[in-house]
């Protein structure tokens, strides 16, 4: 049992807790004096976002678009503030990042990767596969054409 035969032990062991509710609380301090927001623009920047009369662009190609827009009319992406929350329009949005996986259009990454073949496997099991194939020939096609580029 902790700190039962020792009192040293019991005594360290309070210390500890007593360091760690020390940090915590400089870390809910530092948490709770901090901004409220970032501020990666100036004043008039965030003045023209505010502005109803902004017209909203796609995230891609930066196109203005229409409010009620559920595609871009330039480069054909998902496009407006639910268009994840619409089944309709959610199956284009996972369409497009699985497209993004075998076309090349993501960065090389690890973790990237693993989500990818977890994506493709939780939406389209039967047909997971054979995603896979073409994931991983894109990822050797890149690879092959960074060692020529270099």
């Amino acid at each position: 049992m902790f700190g039962a035969s020792d009192p040293y032990q019991a005594v360290a062991g309070l210390g500890l807790v007593l360091l760690f509710l020390a940090a915590l609380r400089g870390v809910i301090v530092w948490v709770r004096d901090a901004p409220l927001k970032p501020d990666p623009w100036d004043d008039e920047t965030e003045r023209k976002l505010a502005d109803p009369e902004t017209a909203e662009t796609c995230p891609h190609c930066s196109a203005p678009q229409s409010p009620t827009a559920w595609f871009c009319p330039n480069c054909g992406r998902a496009v407006g503030p639910y268009n994840n929350l619409m089944p309709f329009v959610n199956v284009f949005s996972e369409g497009e990042v699985l497209r993004n996986g075998v076309t090349g259009r993501f960065r090389n990454r690890p973790l990237i990767i693993i989500g990818y073949l977890l994506i493709s496997l939780a939406a389209y099991s039967f047909f997971a596969p054979v995603f896979w194939v073409c994931l991983f020939s894109n990822l050797r096609r890149s690879a092959r054409k960074t060692e020529t580029a270099e």
